[in-house]
């Protein structure tokens, strides 16, 4: 979808952790290219964190820079804030390829491709946070940054731009028809 910095040749796989590991085997990856596949493919990411005991999940706009994961947003919301002091976040992107229906309930999927992230965000600041935003308007409308005004001051004040490292990650993909039982 955008123009964003493909996978180095040896970016190789993602090590996987306790939190990252994926039970059903035959969907896991732990891939960066196909990571980075599927984040340059999509623009809205799920992120979670947790403040004060309640979990919450916003969808964002995001950007990919190599291996970071660029989010952007006020100043003011409890999301940003959160990150910002180092709440640990969790971020899912997610293509939804097809309906998979089958003659059973039980049986209908859906065909998909996902990448988790889990990771600590740093707060991106002055000449990076200007790049970094260029980045997030190009990955959702290529070439976008080069044809709007950047933010101004004021504007720039009043918006926080996070990276969260693509380091610890997990890529989940289904797809094919569906898997009848004979009866059916």
């Amino acid at each position: 979808m955008t123009d964003q910095p493909e996978a180095t040749p040896d970016a190789g796989e993602f090590t996987p952790t306790e939190h990252t590991t994926i039970r059903y085997a035959k969907r896991a990856s732990y891939d960066r290219a196909e990571a980075h596949r599927i984040l340059d493919d999509a623009f809205v990411a799920h992120v979670g964190f947790v403040l004060d005991g309640c979990p919450f999940v916003i969808p964002m706009v995001y950007g990919r820079d190599g291996d970071r994961l660029l989010l952007h947003g006020s100043v003011a919301t409890r999301l940003m804030r959160a990150l910002d002091a180092g709440a640990p976040a969790c971020v899912t992107v997610t293509h939804v390829d097809g309906l998979v229906l089958a003659r059973s309930q039980f049986h209908h999927s859906v065909n998909y491709r996902s990448v988790v992230i889990l990771g600590t965000a740093t707060r991106v600041r002055d000449s990076e946070a200007e790049r970094a935003l260029a980045v997030i308007v190009d990955h959702a409308a290529p070439g976008r940054s080069g044809e709007a005004r950047p933010a101004n001051r004021i504007e720039s004040r009043k918006t926080m731009v996070l990276a969260i490292p693509i380091e610890e990650a997990s890529v989940k993909v289904r797809t094919g028809g569906p898997i009848d039982d004979e009866d059916d």
